[in-house]
C-alpha cells in the first residue's frame, strides 16, 4: 500500500524489455543513435508538430531548468504558481540554470494560476525599470502539484495573457500523460495550439526508469538547448538507453494506458474516501493524486497496517485527538492495484 509517490513505482515491463534490447551491440553516442531518430519522428507525429526539436534528458529537474534557461534571461522573471513544481521541488535549479532568473509566484486555487492573477503579477513586474527584475516568461505545471489539471482552454487563457506582454510559455509536464487522460485533449491541443512554446514531457513518473523529453515547438531555440544541455552535464554519452525508454513509452499508446491506470486508481481511492465519515477532499482529485483529510485515528490505523503516504503539509503531528482531521497526499501510479486501494480504505475504515 505505497501511496507516497508515483516515483516509488517500478518501471513498466515494456520499458525494461526495451532497455535490455538496446543493450545489444554498438550504437552511436550523444543522441545520434537510430532509436532516437525514431523517437524524434514519433514525438513530432504525436504532437502534430513536424518542425519541433526533440531532446531527451534523464530527470525532470534537468528538463525544466534547461527549458527555462532558453526562454528567459538571468534578469527575467519566471511567472509560476506558488505551488508550482519548479518553486517547491527543484532546490533552486531553475535559478541556477538560468543564471539567476527570479521565480515570481502567482496565486490561484488548487495550484492553478488564474489569468487575472497572472496579469496582475506581470503588470506589476519591472515597474522600476532597470532597478527591477524584468518580465521574462510563464511556466505552468500540468498536472499540478495539487492533483488538479489545466484544460486546453485554461492553458490558452494564460498563454493569451503572456502573449499580450510578449512572453513565452513553458509547460512542466512531468505528469503530462495524467493531464491528457484526465482532460481527453490531444497533445497538440494541450500545448502549441494553446500557446505553449516548450514542453517538458515526462516519462519517469509514469513507468519509465528515468527519461524526460523536451519538446521545443520553435526550432530556432534548439541550438541553445543543445549547448546548455552539454554545458550543464545532461548530455548522455550512452544516449540509446534514454531513447529506448522513450520509444517503448510511446509505442502502442503505452504512455496513455499507464496514466489511465494511475488516474483510475486515484478516482477509486477518492470515491472510497468520500464514503468514510469525517473524510473530505482538500483539492479536486482530477489526475493521479488525492489530497484528503480524515481523522487522526484513521491515519494511525492505516500506518499500522503498513500504508505509506505523506501528511500534507508535513508539519502536522500524529499526536492529538483521534477525531481531529489531518490532511494527506496519496499518489497512485501505473502499478497501483485495486487491491492496494481497497486495502488502504479498509484500514482507514477500521
Amino acid at each position: 500500500m505505497n501511496f507516497a509517490s508515483d516515483n516509488t513505482s517500478a518501471a513498466a515491463p515494456e520499458v525494461m524489455a526495451a532497455l535490455v534490447a538496446a543493450n545489444s551491440g554498438a550504437a552511436m553516442p550523444y543522441g545520434n543513435d537510430a532509436i532516437m531518430d525514431r523517437v524524434r519522428a514519433a514525438i513530432r507525429d504525436l504532437f502534430e508538430a513536424p518542425e519541433a526539436a526533440v531532446y531527451l534528458v534523464a530527470t525532470g529537474t534537468a528538463a525544466n531548468a534547461l527549458s527555462l534557461a532558453i526562454l528567459t534571461q538571468p534578469w527575467g522573471a519566471v511567472f509560476c504558481h506558488r505551488n508550482a513544481h519548479i518553486e517547491e521541488d527543484e532546490c533552486g535549479a531553475p535559478e541556477f540554470y538560468t543564471g539567476g532568473s527570479k521565480l515570481v509566484l502567482v496565486d490561484g486555487p488548487h495550484a492553478r494560476m488564474t489569468p487575472e492573477a497572472l496579469d496582475r503579477a506581470i503588470a506589476f513586474t519591472g515597474r522600476g525599470g532597470i532597478h527591477n527584475v524584468q518580465r521574462g516568461m510563464v511556466s505552468l505545471t500540468n498536472a499540478t502539484e495539487n492533483g488538479t489539471v489545466y484544460f486546453p482552454r485554461d492553458v490558452k487563457a494564460l498563454a493569451d495573457v503572456a502573449r499580450r506582454y510578449g512572453l513565452p510559455v513553458h509547460m512542466d509536464g512531468a505528469r503530462f500523460a495524467n493531464a491528457i487522460v484526465a482532460t481527453g485533449a490531444s497533445p497538440a491541443e494541450m500545448t502549441w495550439r494553446a500557446g505553449v512554446d516548450v514542453l517538458s514531457f515526462g516519462g519517469t513518473k509514469n513507468g519509465c526508469m528515468g527519461v524526460e523529453a523536451v519538446v521545443i515547438f520553435n526550432p530556432a531555440r534548439a541550438r541553445e538547448f543543445e549547448l546548455r544541455r552539454k554545458r550543464g552535464g545532461h548530455l548522455f554519452s550512452k544516449h540509446r538507453f534514454l531513447s529506448a525508454q522513450m520509444e517503448a513509452y510511446l509505442a502502442d499508446g503505452l504512455w496513455l494506458r499507464l496514466a489511465r491506470q494511475a488516474n483510475d486508481a486515484a478516482a477509486r481511492l477518492a470515491q472510497g474516501l468520500m464514503a468514510i465519515p469525517g473524510a473530505s477532499l482538500v483539492h479536486p482529485a482530477e489526475a493521479n493524486a488525492v489530497f484528503a483529510a480524515f481523522p487522526r485515528a484513521a491515519h494511525r490505523r492505516a500506518q499500522a497496517a503498513g500504508a505509506a503516504y505523506y501528511l500534507w503539509p508535513g508539519d502536522q503531528s500524529m499526536e492529538g485527538p483521534d477525531h481531529e482531521a489531518l490532511a494527506a497526499r496519496l499518489v497512485c501510479s501505473w502499478s497501483t492495484t485495486a487491491a492496494e486501494v481497497e486495502g488502504l480504505l479498509a484500514s482507514i475504515r477500521g
